[in-house]
């Protein structure tokens, strides 16, 4: 790494942006491609051929010799499939190209992605279009064109369309509102994500000794290091060098790929860390968080480290979420979640507050299975992650004045600023002093909202997809009634005080981990569904068919192929778990406890022989025999439960959540009780002191 490094002159150097575009174009041309970025038509076939000479000459004069439609299958990853730029010219030799066709459209096998149905290996063709509004880029000596992927009959295989879908819904539904407090000049508003990104990173050969870690991503067993996080001294500590040192190239990586690598630092647990972004368009912030992880994974590697993105990959210690920053910006630069100046502006303000409030409530379960799967049900609930109960955090301030507004009486914050709304009757808004509430999976934070239920190994694309669709359909919503109001105050005042009232139940600024709070909470009347089977059911009810298919995010089988998609996954997800589970058990650690066992028992021999008294190695012998019995006995009845699994898919994944998990999670109990007993130099493979601080 090039200790002096400009970032501002390497910045993007690896991207076709805007930039590259506007001095390798002709006017006409980079003016046609702005059009269609501005009003969404397609671009003519003469437009897309120069820009894909234009494209193809920048890439190889940059190394590259192939290109990838690159696109994001309904895997929580992407998929690329590489073609050489060279084409046969006649007298044996061969000439680069890459035409406006190549360009727009590729053709890659469906079938062999989750397709929830929509697709069969006799339906396999699919295809990729290209996506103007996100800029080609060069890795690795190939050109990626960020793409849309869908099937032969026009469905949606992918997380970004659907998401493209989303956006465009709710800048429509947002400008509505917006014409009806005067402003006449914003075209566009964005729905603007920061996706923070927490991970952990182990040694290598470490890494490769845990056969658990290498199949699943975690470690499926493990006693609790004599040391964990109960220091708190990891959390924004000094960063080890080795560590610094794979974080300097890693961002240089991103910066050359214009992804907006902001801050980085030490998280709570041993060998956590965390990455965070600048904001920019949800499309986008998606993009770029696959790149993330992606080259996180690849760079780790360069410096002898293995990245885990994986939510729980140790049980004793925090798990990794990525905490998904929403806010919603217009064109003109102003964000629509900060109270203003004037009291018109303040009112505009709690019109999308009551909006997004409204909407949480109303599509709490839709949100919920937007991060429903295998991985974050080990880490929900505790240990600095949110609960499974949604709720909304507005910080004591910002919930007085809504209360405020609920009761109808003024709100006044002593020694400090205020900012009145449209009408004369409603209180004042104070100026944001909000706290940060991280038991709280929705929180409130100046000018944004931090959805921080995701897991780090997800995609951000369908949380991101719910946030959009639900802020559309109430603002859809509110604008109707606005639109048709006699009197625009008295029934802006009438609109925010009822929204506010009847969904005053998802507002909590407590403790999200008490019991106390569980309990209200089902009082309240508020969804906790624990794992992923119990929120799934939920995902295709006619209630969230409804709202998607009437925006037109998804059409109804689109959207009940991705609830089949997401309960494969968790089968699958645990089926290897299981699996792992009861090989490791079986074949490295029973008979790594058992050869222990028999030294222990050979010396006990040895001392009886000569009259030496044995009591400590006797006892410890008869609790690993113990052990050794009870340990078989669990990997018997996870073999025997594998052998019983349900034909049906939701049967199946109810069995597995029911049956199976239990099952794994008992012979892990026995097998760490046994580590804790055992020599170590008998333990087949690191263990969480070896891992957590090499």
């Amino acid at each position: 790494m090039n200790p002096t490094l400009n970032v501002p002159e390497i910045f993007g150097t690896d991207v076709f942006n805007e930039a590259a575009m506007k001095q390798r174009l002709s006017p006409d041309i980079y003016e046609a491609w702005k059009q269609c970025i501005r009003t969404g038509s397609s671009l003519p076939l003469n437009v897309a051929n120069e820009i894909a000479e234009a494209m193809k000459l920048w890439a190889t004069e940059k190394g590259a010799t192939h290109y990838t439609h690159w696109f994001q299958p309904m895997t929580g990853i992407t998929a690329e499939k590489h073609d050489s730029f060279i084409s046969p010219r006649g007298d044996g030799r061969v000439i680069m190209e890459f035409s406006g066709k190549e360009l727009v459209r590729g053709e890659s096998d469906a079938s062999s992605f989750p397709s929830g149905g929509l697709r069969a290996t006799f339906e396999a063709r699919g295809y990729t279009a290209w996506d103007p509004t996100a800029f080609a880029f060069v890795k690795d000596n190939s050109l990626y064109i960020p793409t849309c992927f869908f099937s032969y009959t026009g469905e949606a295989l992918d997380e970004k369309t659907p998401l493209l879908r989303s956006m465009d819904e709710v800048s429509r539904e947002a400008i509505r509102i917006l014409r009806l407090f005067g402003d006449t000049e914003t075209k566009r508003v964005t729905a603007s994500v920061g996706a923070e990104q927490e991970y952990f990173l182990l040694p290598k050969d470490l890494y490769a000794q845990r056969e658990d870690l290498r199949l699943t991503g975690r470690t499926l067993f493990g006693a609790p290091a004599p040391k964990g996080e109960e220091l708190e001294t990891h959390y924004f500590g000094t960063i080890r060098t080795r560590v610094s040192t794979f974080m300097k190239d890693l961002d240089e990586q991103l910066w050359r790929l214009g992804v907006l690598s902001k801050t980085k630092h030490n998280e709570v647990a041993p060998c956590q860390h965390e990455l965070a972004p600048i904001f920019s368009s949800a499309s986008n912030a998606c993009d770029s968080n696959q790149l993330i992880m992606e080259i996180m994974k690849k760079c780790a590697a360069k410096h002898n480290l293995v990245c885990l993105l994986h939510e729980k990959p140790f049980s004793c210690v925090s798990g990794s979420g990525k905490h998904n920053n929403w806010s919603l910006a217009t064109d003109t630069g102003k964000n629509l979640f900060s109270p203003g100046k004037t009291p018109r502006q303040n009112a505009q303000f709690l019109v999308f507050l009551a909006a997004f409030v409204k909407g949480v409530d109303e599509y709490q379960d839709l949100l919920r299975c937007s991060v429903a799967y295998a991985g974050n049900d080990r880490r929900l609930g505790a240990n600095e992650a949110p609960p499974v109960i949604l709720s909304i955090y507005l910080g004591d301030e910002l919930h007085a004045v809504v209360e405020s507004i609920i009761n109808g009486s003024n709100y006044t914050a002593p020694e400090k600023s205020v900012m009145r709304i449209g009408v004369d009757v409603m209180p004042p808004i104070p100026k944001d002093t909000t706290d940060r509430n991280r038991t709280s999976p929705l929180a409130f934070t100046g000018n944004k909202f931090e959805f921080r239920m995701l897991g780090s190994s997800q995609s951000i694309a369908d949380p991101n997809i719910a946030l959009n669709t639900i802020m559309a359909e109430e603002l859809n919503g509110f604008a109707t009634i606005l639109e048709n109001a006699e009197d625009f105050d008295a029934t802006l005042q009438t609109l925010v005080c009822d929204t506010f009232t009847a969904h005053q139940r998802i507002l909590f600024n407590g403790n999200g981990y008490s019991e106390a709070w569980r309990q209200e909470a089902a009082r309240r009347g508020l969804s906790e569904l624990r794992s992923t089977t119990e929120a799934m059911p939920r995902y295709a009810s006619e209630k969230n068919v409804a709202l998607v298919t009437k925006h037109g995010i998804f059409t109804e089988p689109e959207f009940r192929a991705r609830n089949e998609i997401h309960l494969e996954t968790y089968r699958k997800t645990i089926n290897i778990e299981a699996k792992t589970t009861a090989d490791i058990a079986l074949r490295q650690i029973l008979p790594a406890v058992s050869s222990y066992c028999a030294d222990l028992a050979n010396r006990v021999t040895g001392k009886k022989a000569v009259g030496c008294a044995c009591r400590a190695e006797s006892a410890l012998l008869e609790k690993l025999s113990t052990g050794i019995d009870a340990l078989y006995d669990c990997i018997e009845t996870l073999q025997s439960k594998l052998r019983a699994v349900p034909a049906t898919s939701i049967e199946a994944a109810q069995y597995f959540s029911e049956e199976i998990v239990p099952a794994m999670d008992a012979v892990r109990a026995e097998a760490d009780a046994m580590e804790l007993i055992t020599d170590k130099t008998y333990w087949p493979f690191p263990t969480y002191s070896d891992l957590l601080f090499y």
